[in-house]
């Protein structure tokens, strides 16, 4: 395992997640109270001891090197260990990243400077726990060249996919990227198709000599699922990793295979809704793997006022560090660091980012909203869509949408 190099592609401009992509990529999006959506990837390297990693970036990159400035950086000569953000370099011609492929491809010094036996690619910027050691064990004993991470998704979610399918021992056998219609469906569950992760496991020569042909073709997208895949699965030495099976410690039953693409504003808002709750559909309090990030020295939450009609609480919700919720109501909510919610307002089914104030006697319901926002005293979020939807951005299930810095009367 020391001689596995990992690249995560983190350069994703993210558009169906605007207006949070608006003014930072995709994987430096808030997430969880504490967390940018790649602390979760890092995190599953890290607690795999896979400590050689680069993390390429481009668009709107500023705050994502802030945050892995900040809570990333670490280096040690004598054991080689490193996560360096690699932004877009430019190296084969004055051109951005043409494809997930082309950006490896552009980047194919690192390879060749590390000299590793596996190079791991992985995306960064979807919620999962994952023990990658356990996925490389499944790679070396196929002997495999390539291996896909993959897991079921509903029929109706094909279309965000590549589509695969495996034979008895799990070597992939067809492979098509986001289906319009008739996806494959896993035999046996007409409900549920075999999607691709977008994680891979290959062999440095075969990845080096397919991305050398991959950029010599003129006809490519340059993409791994469009380009990649198809070529490399006919010659069947392309497996298939079931990552329901994957094995965390510390994981309760109903979070094995938890895996979210949070690719749009409703997912997002799912995928935060899943950490509150009793029981959770994603434990972000499973100490035996720990999500790591870095936050602000900041003082614990504060919940101020206790009466009959004015005490600050909540409920089902989960309170960043800074944060003061005086005399308010929480419900069902993921709020983040230093905000404030005065008395008399009330906050459900939300995600709250950093900085935030919510004037007194506010009203927010269904929302996500940006860092640095200010609520004005009175004013309703997520009650009338209607006029909601004159201001801001409304999701296709009524999720309003408030950008970083806004102003609501």
């Amino acid at each position: 395992m020391s001689n596995v190099l990992t690249m995560i592609l983190a350069g994703g401009e993210g558009a169906r997640l605007k207006p949070l992509t608006a003014v930072r990529t995709k994987p430096a999006v808030p997430f969880g109270g504490n967390y940018r959506i790649i602390d979760f990837v890092l995190s599953n390297f890290v607690n795999s001891g896979l400590l050689k990693i680069f993390v390429l970036t481009q668009f709107k990159s500023h705050s994502l090197m802030q945050h892995l400035r900040e809570g990333w950086r670490f280096s040690s000569g004598i054991v080689k260990q490193f996560i360096d953000p690699v932004p877009a370099q430019m190296r084969t011609g004055k051109k951005w990243y043409e494809g997930t492929a082309d950006a490896i491809f552009q980047n194919m010094n690192l390879i060749d400077d590390e000299d590793p036996d596996q190079v791991c690619i992985f995306g960064g910027d979807h919620i999962y726990r994952m023990d990658i050691r356990q996925m490389l064990k499944f790679h070396s004993k196929r002997q495999a060249v390539l291996t896909v991470a993959a897991i079921p998704v509903p029929v109706k979610d094909a279309h965000h996919f590549g589509i695969i399918e495996v034979d008895e021992e799990w070597r992939m056998v067809s492979f098509e990227e986001k289906p319009k219609r008739n996806p494959k469906t896993i035999p046996g569950n007409s409900d549920y198709v075999l999607a691709s992760m977008g994680n891979y496991i290959f062999e440095r020569t075969p990845l080096v000599k397919e991305l050398k042909r991959d950029a010599a073709d003129k006809k490519s997208s340059h993409d791994f699922g469009d380009d990649i895949l198809p070529r490399m699965f006919p010659d069947g030495k392309v497996f298939v990793y079931d990552f329901s099976q994957n094995y965390i410690p510390g994981a309760e039953e109903e979070e094995k295979g938890y895996w979210k693409d949070v690719g749009t504003l409703d997912t997002f808002w799912e995928a935060n809704m899943d950490l509150v709750g009793l029981h959770p559909h994603f434990n972000l309090y499973n100490k035996k793997w720990p999500v790591l990030t870095y936050i602000p020295p900041l003082p614990p939450a504060k919940f101020v006022h206790f009466n009959d009609s004015r005490t600050g609480h909540a409920i089902n919700s989960m309170i960043g560090s800074g944060t003061i919720i005086s005399g308010a109501l929480v419900e069902n909510s993921v709020v983040g660091y230093s905000v404030r919610i005065h008395s008399f307002a009330h906050v459900e089914h939300s995600v709250i980012m950093n900085n935030v104030e919510i004037g007194r006697e506010a009203k927010i319901r269904k929302a996500i909203i940006d860092k640095h926002v200010r609520i004005a005293p009175g004013a309703n979020v997520g009650y009338d869509l209607d006029t909601d939807r004159k201001k801001f951005q409304i999701t296709e299930n009524g999720i309003v949408v408030i950008p970083k810095g806004a102003k609501v009367a």
